[in-house]
This record gives structure tokens, sequence and C-alpha cells, in this order.
């Protein structure tokens, strides 16, 4: 719903809080454009507040309401967006010289009261993760070589919106295929998702509904010719391990810090293992060797935004060490928190040239195996996870295990029934 024309308003004190609503008075012209002008008692049952004003009336209904002497004390949202280093712009009316105003208090309040998740918030987070995960499903199917990476997009839209009235994405999709993959936000206006698919090619594609101002993000990764080959086996199933090591070990008082650290080492102990690096895998970790191939952080608190506020609070500081400082929080986990687990392995030049000549990491490389994953892109798997008492949930509902999306990709149903995946 468009709500330019309406504004919630709280005053309150430790006894007793009121809620209302301020609403534009609209002309009769509205009503020939955009429809029916609702009356005050339609906004005061659709959000159920205490009592619906005019904006123009709020300078009186706010000293009404005060009933004390000298100005009447406003606290104003203003405040920096630690995700995106903007400033919430305070409210501003006719009249607001008769109050006095403070600019400190609120929005540390409210960024706090959007880091943990109320049921019906849950249930809206759920809904857009149902409805997105059945896209993501819908786009594995239908892929085929010869497309271009715009009508993966255009199936999801349509997916999200035909069957779950999602009218909006959380962000702008990325449909990333071959060595766009390796592109972290590809996607943009420079980059339009505008590639033709090409046998061989893995396909990233990371797309999320929003549903009534509540967004998803899902990130699915797989080969659009339906079979993996043995090298995008080996990177995806380090990340998947990666992905599956955080969920598992996801609970409150568990640092959000140590999950990326943990992510980290599972994709090194993998690479390792396939013969790409070489060495303790202690001692890539101490030379950040994890940024190389994950430059991005691991997740991020979701929501209304889909990169929702309230991952640095006063006190907490952004690390400073490569990878590390691209977390976007740094947070201890809480009951209640929605949070993203996105794993990825890339291979991206700008950052495995440097490393490879570097005197402190080229001893990590298995130089001739590196070259082997030129053009490769890379691979990330992401999830929507909700933090419960004692461990999480996972709200995605995708094939994640290779053999899982190659059943689906060659027309079996999702989720698996028992005779597809052998099990008795």
């Amino acid at each position: 719903m468009d709500l330019d024309h309406i504004n919630h308003w709280k005053y309150g004190s430790l006894k007793a809080t009121r809620q209302f609503v301020k609403v534009q008075r609209l002309s009769a012209e509205y009503a020939v454009w955009l429809g029916e002008i609702k009356p005050l008692s339609y906004f005061k049952e659709r959000y159920m507040v205490s009592s619906v004003y005019y904006t123009d009336e709020i300078t009186t209904v706010l000293h009404d309401e005060y009933q004390g002497s000298g100005k009447p004390l406003l606290f104003l949202l203003h405040g920096v967006n630690t995700d995106s280093d903007l400033f919430s712009k305070p409210a501003e009316f006719q009249g607001i010289d008769k109050f006095d105003t403070d600019l400190t208090t609120l929005h540390p309040v409210l960024t706090e009261c959007r880091v943990t998740k109320s049921d019906l918030e849950l249930s809206l987070i759920q809904f857009a993760n149902d409805i997105s995960s059945e896209a993501h499903v819908e786009v594995m199917r239908k892929v085929r070589v010869g497309m271009y990476e715009y009508q993966l997009e255009s199936m999801f839209l349509h997916h999200t919106y035909m069957y779950g009235g999602c009218r909006h994405c959380s962000y702008t999709c990325i449909c990333a295929t071959g060595e766009n993959s390796g592109v972290l936000h590809y996607g943009h206006a420079a980059a339009p998702n505008d590639r033709t698919l090409e046998d061989g090619d893995l396909a990233l594609l990371d797309m999320g509904a929003e549903y009534n101002s509540y967004g998803s993000d899902i990130t699915c990764s797989y080969p659009v010719n339906g079979k993996f080959s043995s090298d995008q086996a080996l990177i995806y199933n380090a990340v998947l391990e990666a992905h599956n090591a955080v969920i598992s070990t996801m609970k409150p008082g568990v640092s959000w810090v140590d999950m990326h650290k943990l992510a980290e080492k599972v994709i090194l102990e993998s690479l390792k293992r396939g013969s790409i690096l070489v060495g303790n895998v202690d001692d890539m970790m101490v030379e950040r060797l994890g940024a190389v191939f994950m430059p991005h952080g691991l997740g991020h608190l979701l929501g209304i935004d889909t990169h929702d506020p309230g991952g640095y609070p006063k006190g907490l500081e952004r690390p400073k060490e490569p990878g590390l400082r691209s977390l976007r929080t740094a947070r201890e986990l809480q009951e209640g928190m929605v949070i993203t687990v996105e794993p990825g392995c890339y291979f991206i030049d700008a950052l495995l040239v440097p490393a490879m000549g570097s005197s402190n990491t080229t001893k990590f490389f298995n130089h001739e195996a590196v070259s082997r994953f030129k053009g490769f892109g890379g691979v990330r798997i992401e999830s929507d996870v909700l933090v419960m008492d004692t461990g999480c949930k996972n709200m995605t509902k995708v094939p994640r295990e290779i053999s899982e999306i190659e059943a689906v990709m060659a027309g079996a149903p999702w989720p698996l029934d028992k005779a597809s995946t052998g099990k008795g």
C-alpha cells in the first residue's frame, strides 16, 4: 500500500502509550484521478490506532494532548543507518517551532525495535520466502541454454506477482551467468541481466520478492544445462558446506563475526581438498585468504529493508580486516532476528591476481589449478534464517543438494518425494 500521505505518530509515558495517525487532507480532484477519498474512520480501523487527524491539525492536536506547561517535547526520527551511511530526515510541519525537539533519542530505539521481529512480521517474511522459493524453483525448471539472463528475471517476477500478489522485488534482481556470476552486484543499470546463456555456464540468481513491505533475499546457483561439471560441483559443495555449517551452529549468543570466519574456513578447507589451495588453513585464515574468495559479508538483517538497520548499534565497531570489514553486522545473534546466510566463493581477477603475486599468500595457491577457473565466475547460496530460542529455522525452501537441483531441472517435483530421492 502507498502510505505517502499517511504518517504514524506515537506519544506516551511509562504508564500508557497512545498511537494516532495523521492523514493528508485531500482535494476533491484526488477522487477523479486516484479514487475514493477515505474517511478518517477507515484509517482508524485499518491501522488499529486510537485516533486519526489531518496533517493540518497536528500542531493543535499535539498541544491539546500535551496539557503541560512550556513547550511540548517532540522526539523526531533522525540518525544514521549504519548499513547505508545515510541519515533519516526528521519530520517537518507548519508550527514545529512551537515545540522543543529531540533528534537523538528516537532513532536508536526504533532501530533496535527492528532488529527482532514480531510473529506478524515473521508471517509476512515467511510468505515472501515461500512465494520466492516457488519462483526460484520455477526458473530452475525452465532455464535453457540460449535464453537471455533477463528472461530468468522475468519468469521470477511473473511468478511472484501472478501467484503471490508481490508487485515489487526487495532489490534489483541479480541474474548472473558465466563470468558475470563473479560480479557481486551484477544486474544494475550498466549490466542489466542481458547476456545469452551458454552451455557450461553456471548461473547465480539472487532474487527475492517483497510482500506488504517485508522482503526476502534468496540466491540459488546451478548450471544452466542442468548437470554440474566436476569443477562446478567442487565449488558449489564448498559453499553449501559452509552454508550448512553456519546454520547448524546459529543460536542466540553466537557471534556473527565468528560465523563469517567459520564459513571462510570451511570454504578454504574444501578448496584445499580440491587441490586449488595448499598449505595450512589456519595460516590462510591469519593472512585473510578467505576474503580473496568471499569478499562480501556472510549476511545481513532482513525485514522492511533488504538490508535492515541495527547492524552496528552505538559502541559496536566495524571490523577492519579484509572480508570482515564488509560485514553488515558484527552483533551476537538474538532470538527473533531474521538474518541472511549467504556464503560465496568467487574467482575474481581483481582479487586473485594481487593475492597470487603477494609474498605473503602466493605459497597457498596451486597456480595451475587456479588458472583452470579463469572465467568461472562464482557460487553464492543464500537463505533467510530466523534465530530461535535454541537454534534457528531456515525460512527458505529451495533445492540445495546437487542431486536435488539436477532432479528438479530434469522435471522432478519439488519437494522431492521419497521415490525421487531413493529413500524409503
